[in-house]
């Protein structure tokens, strides 16, 4: 039987990695980026379209599908594989970072404003449903109470209690039946202090070891394990250390920093490499607001990362390329442009529609113009890590990078 993760060659000149995950529902070439399907569905796609784009996995979320439509119905139609009508490997999140995100207001608000900071000045909303929650009009100190057994929280949508424990976080993930889950962890916010940084890092250590216990009775899935510590450098060491000792298949980190602050993420990194696993994946959770961050985490040996950041600029028409950064579709200027979005890009979208035909589509407010845009922006995203593959095989991530 293969390992679970099978590495196939260093950069000589980079820490930069390529490999294969091997699941029951096909191989994964790292690095990879997984667009986030979290309520069964990638917004305004189906799963046709994500097989043409040839997504190697995708992302669906605990909290949310726990709430609707719940697991045990999901479980009753064949799993989330068939539910949604996707063969391929899914990973599940184990909805930490959703309830925790009740609780810091803080956190819905920076995560808002770094996304806004980097949009052009395009407001992006923070919709409840990706990822994210949108708890403006609710009081988080009565949302979430954390114990040492688990928490218990009120659901954004309908303000009814629900209660998540490492056991159930795991039961839950079981029923929906995806290929690798996570296990259970309380996410701390950028500005945790230190007595609380170490206080939810350690509660996470201990969850972790629940949540492995809890696995054991249902190996079919792969488990990781996620590094806690927020910005604290003895802290992150610490967490890396303890959760690699553990039996976990492979190893994430987690906290509100890593993917919104690069700078900060760029030095998590650094402080808990010499205590990763090298024969395990390594997930950044949430990389990928910007292309070049996912080069960025690559380059220091992440090996898998995940972001709604494609999906949601695309339905407010901001759009990746290759020579001009990011363009507003939405601009005059487009109006009368017959060129496609990137001269360079193979995907459907630029293939055979026009940045007149897209700018028309998001004037007129019509639905097909978020769908082009995100066909556009996964395919970026997805093509870019299939570049950065090759490059790695090659030696020469450091001249892809430049």
């Amino acid at each position: 039987m293969k390992n679970f993760f099978e590495l196939i060659h260093t950069d000589k000149k980079t820490g930069a990695r390529a490999g294969v995950i091997h699941t029951a529902h096909g191989d994964i070439e790292t690095p990879c980026f997984m667009p986030v399907g979290t309520q069964a569905t990638v917004k305004t796609l189906d799963s046709d379209d994500l097989r043409k784009l040839d997504a190697p996995i995708i992302l669906g979320n605990t909290y949310h599908l726990h709430l609707r439509p719940g697991e045990d119905l999901i479980a009753e139609m064949g799993g989330l594989h068939k539910f949604m009508n996707w063969d391929k490997p899914i990973l599940t999140d184990s909805g930490g970072f959703q309830v925790f995100s009740l609780r810091h207001k803080n956190t819905k608000k920076q995560i808002n404003n770094q996304t806004k900071k980097q949009c052009n000045n395009v407001t992006i909303q923070q919709p409840a449903e990706e990822n994210g929650l949108n708890t403006e009009k609710t009081n988080q100190a009565e949302l979430v109470e954390i114990d040492e057994d688990g928490v218990t929280f009120t659901s954004h949508i309908d303000g009814s209690t629900h209660r998540f424990t490492p056991e159930t976080a795991i039961e839950i993930q079981k029923k929906l039946g995806a290929d690798i889950i996570m296990a259970f962890d309380e996410c701390t916010p950028d500005a945790a202090p230190l007595e609380y940084a170490r206080e939810a890092m350690e509660r996470t250590h201990r969850w972790a070891k629940r949540c492995l216990e809890a696995r054991e009775k249902n190996k079919k899935q792969f488990l990781f394990g996620i590094i806690q510590g927020a910005n604290h450098k003895n802290l992150r060491e610490e967490s890396a250390r303890y959760i690699s000792s553990l039996d976990f298949d492979g190893i994430a980190v987690g906290g509100e920093s890593i993917g919104y602050n690069m700078e900060a993420t760029d030095k998590i990194l650094d402080w808990i490499s010499p205590f990763t696993p090298k024969d395990k994946p390594l997930y950044t959770m949430g990389v990928g607001l910007n292309p070049t961050d996912l080069l960025a985490v690559v380059a220091k040996g992440a090996d898998m990362f995940d972001c709604v950041a494609p999906t949601r600029l695309a339905r407010h028409g901001m759009l990746y390329t290759s020579d001009s950064g990011r363009l507003n579709i939405t601009n005059a200027a487009f109006a009368k442009d017959n060129q496609p979005i990137d001269k360079t890009c193979a995907c459907p979208t630029c293939k055979n529609y026009s940045r007149a035909y897209l700018h028309h589509l998001f004037a007129a407010q019509e639905m097909t113009g978020q769908r082009l845009a995100t066909i556009h922006n996964i395919h970026f995203m997805l093509n870019l890590m299939r570049r950065a593959r090759q490059a790695i095989l090659e030696d020469g991530f450091e001249k892809f990078i430049k």
